[in-house]
């Protein structure tokens, strides 16, 4: 697995701007030195996407282009955050701010909920798993654990798709979800939810985007102050964006088009939370003049491994697999990807545990391996085979690294030894860094030898053995390094969530896995039920199950080995067949590859200019005009009112405050602040307008389809002057 990225183990950083681009092949040069207007980076896996978008923004920087204070840099997890943010630091781009969404959200708000709200900001949850089990036992429903999670997710994923509870039947149906209990049940749990994180003065992580979007839509003054604060935006893992993440992006930007984008279609395998690549794939529409820059050159992985990647691929169907790169490996020859079947499941998982002790004592290192699966489920199997084989290892996606009881411990007793080292007798015969940290954590736990066996004891001698590992790690780098500067390291890893190598087979899940790579991979259990899952039923499902193999197989460098078994059992009914994605692919079986599409080699597209062929093209919009001086509107809050802010308004007052206190209702009874029924400019605009049918109510900015159908009918009643729900006495 690549080891965390940290600036004390990068190279030396570059002298000038030019140098920053030194190395770059000339895509990733075009991504760099495409500093000016929307772009748009189509990137394969392992082409080098990280390095582009990093020195894109330090070139920018050291050419004096861009001011670090004024960048903003997106991503999807702390790791990958921190990995930016070390990178940058060691191009000389210091002062960029690299975040998640939700850290660059949660940043905002705490600032401005004095000012925009008032008091201070409820407490974050950490788990919203306790509060739907809560939910669940005032609603009198019983869940077990693997329901608890299911409903969980469906909370999430309807936060992040701003559906509310009301409308949360209607809206999985549509999106094709199979709801893991009765849609009624699941929309009567979310709304007891959102009631008691009101009570208890708590919000989640969605709130986070929820809230700031609200106040940033709400109050231009503060979105101004955001906009004044950060000029440029990079979003990594686009095709990952979620339509909350969408919106929060729109008002971050406002009207300027200073965004660079970079993502892969073929990599959309979280569908599920609400992720979408729709707006990838829209880029162009929405910004006919932006550049687009293809990388296909793979320098993670042979060319035996690319072309078992892109043949998968090359079967698929569907919108993502029309916009399909093809890689191009940049590296020398490996062997070919190994097929295996099995009788049953511990066959498999001994047969893997085997291979990968013959693959260590011929000299792999048991942290270049890894073992992918398709579920959690799988992995007690793979565990229990590799502690019979001797061949320690590490779990991926389980509890994160920093926050492990032996590593806090850990963290606590080297932080006391570097302050008090002088007086430490375990400290009277270390020579070295290494020799300080092992004699340190031997009171923790440590022994030069791991324990026997697998499960909670062996797990903790691995977290305490990757600490020791990093010792090496620093001192390597820098030879001069004392425990002081061990727990600096430690400290800056911990607030990034970088957690150092451990030296052991990585076993994970395949959603787990994107973003990693290893010599060796093990993909197992590549079976029809289970690749594709059996729940997955529909044409798109089915697809993403096929880019979540892609996304296996392009994390091995070097070698591959896919395997299956017949049954589930020693002695059961071998019934089971490999999955129809190896057909055509596998020796011995049949099937069509290639479908002669996609988006084809690399390079660079800037714009449109040169006829309708290259992009289409907006469609052309009369200008916003003000309907009382006729001016030009360009502000998102004057052209919602279609006036500008200093005219005269002839809003009625009466119809405002009636359909703001109806507002307030409609907000109670969803549980969702009132900004998501109607945003005050909105109702503005309806009082000033007071439209007579849906046709006049549907022009107002604002107003969309869904509102309009939810909302629409109450609207009118209260501009004719009834009361909601009154009958209309012509009728």
């Amino acid at each position: 697995m690549t080891a965390a990225t940290h600036s004390s183990l990068f190279p030396p950083v570059p002298d000038s701007a030019d140098a920053v681009l030194e190395g770059l092949d000339p895509e990733q040069r075009a991504v760099a030195t495409a500093l000016h207007g929307p772009v748009c980076v189509l990137a394969g896996a392992g082409t080098g996407k990280t390095r582009a978008i990093t020195h894109r923004i330090a070139y920018g920087v050291r050419a004096g282009i861009l001011q670090p204070s004024s960048v903003l840099a997106v991503t999807f997890t702390n790791r990958a955050a921190g990995e930016m943010r070390g990178r940058l630091r060691q191009l000389g781009a210091q002062g960029v701010q690299a975040r998640t969404f939700h850290s660059a959200a949660l940043r905002q708000l705490q600032f401005f909920w004095p000012k925009a709200i008032g008091g201070s900001l409820p407490r974050l949850v950490d788990r919203k798993i306790q509060l739907v089990a809560d939910a669940a036992a005032a609603c009198r429903i019983r869940l077990d654990r693997g329901e608890l999670r299911d409903v969980t997710a469906e909370i999430e994923w309807s936060k992040v798709t701003q559906t509310v509870p009301a409308d949360y039947a209607l809206a999985a149906l549509k999106a094709g979800r199979e709801s893991p209990r009765d849609p009624a049940e699941i929309a009567q749990l979310y709304s007891v939810y959102e009631d008691l994180k009101r009570d208890r003065v708590v919000i989640d992580f969605e709130d986070v985007l929820l809230l700031t979007v609200g106040i940033l839509q709400d109050r231009h003054d503060i979105a101004d102050q955001v906009r004044a604060q950060y000029q440029h935006f990079v979003v990594d893992e686009y095709q990952d964006v979620s339509p909350l993440q969408q919106r929060l992006l729109e008002l971050w930007l406002g009207e300027r088009d200073s965004l660079c984008v970079v993502g892969d279609a073929s990599q959309t395998i979280y569908s599920f939370t609400g992720a979408t690549p729709d707006h990838l794939l829209d880029f162009r529409t929405r910004h006919p003049g932006a550049t687009v820059v293809k990388l296909v050159r793979d320098y993670r992985s042979t060319p035996q491994v690319v072309h078992l990647a892109n043949g998968l691929l090359a079967q698929a169907s569907g919108r993502a697999a029309d916009h399909r790169l093809e890689l191009v490996s940049q590296r020398p020859a490996g062997p070919e990807p190994v097929y295996t079947e099995y009788a049953d499941e511990p066959a498999e998982a001994e047969g893997a545990a085997r291979r990968i002790r013959e693959l260590m004592a011929a000299g792999v290192p048991a942290a270049e391996i890894a073992v992918l699966f398709r579920t959690n489920s799988q992995s007690e199997t793979y565990e229990q085979a590799l502690a019979d084989a001797g061949v320690s290892y590490q779990l991926r996606g389980a509890e994160r690294f920093f926050d492990r009881p032996e590593v806090r411990r850990a963290g606590v007793a080297l932080r006391a030894a570097a302050r008090f080292g002088g007086n430490d007798a375990l400290l009277d015969d270390t020579v070295d860094l290494p020799s300080q940290v092992r004699a340190v954590l031997s009171g923790e736990g440590w022994t030069s030898e791991p324990p026997a066996g697998s499960g909670a004891v062996r797990e903790r001698w691995e977290s305490l053995a990757a600490l020791v590992n990093l010792a090496h790690d620093v001192v390597a780098a820098r030879p001069a390094a004392t425990l002081a500067d061990f727990v600096t390291e430690l400290d800056e890893r911990a607030g990034a969530q970088h957690a150092p190598t451990v030296q052991g087979v990585t076993l994970a899940s395949l959603h787990s896995a994107k973003g990693l790579e290893w010599d060796v991979v093990f993909l197992v259990g590549v079976a029809e039920g289970m690749m594709p899952i059996t729940y997955a039923k529909t044409d798109e499902q089915i697809e993403e199950e096929r880019r979540l193999l892609y996304v296996g197989v392009t994390r091995a460098r070097e070698r591959l080995h896919v395997s299956w078994s017949l049954s589930r059992s020693p002695g059961g009914r071998p019934n089971r067949r490999p999955s129809h994605f190896l057909d055509g692919l596998r020796p011995g079986s049949t099937g069509t590859v290639g479908r002669g599409t996609g988006t084809g080699g690399g390079g660079v597209e800037r714009g449109f200019g040169g006829g309708p062929s290259v992009a289409p093209r907006r469609t052309q919009r009369t200008p916003a005009r003000c309907r009382v001086c006729g001016r030009t509107l360009t502000d998102a809050g004057e052209m919602k009112l279609m006036r500008c802010d200093g005219c005269p308004s002839d809003m009625d007052e009466g119809l405002y405050e009636r359909l703001r206190d109806w507002r307030a209702d409609q907000a109670r009874l969803s549980g969702q602040p009132a900004f998501c029924v109607f945003t005050d400019r909105t109702l503005m605009a309806i009082a000033e307008t007071a439209p007579d049918d849906d046709r006049e109510l549907a022009r107002i900015p604002g107003v969309g389809v869904r509102k309009l159908n939810r909302y629409g009918a109450d609207v009118l009643a209260i501009c004719a002057g009834r009361q909601p729900g009154e009958g209309d006495a012509d009728d």
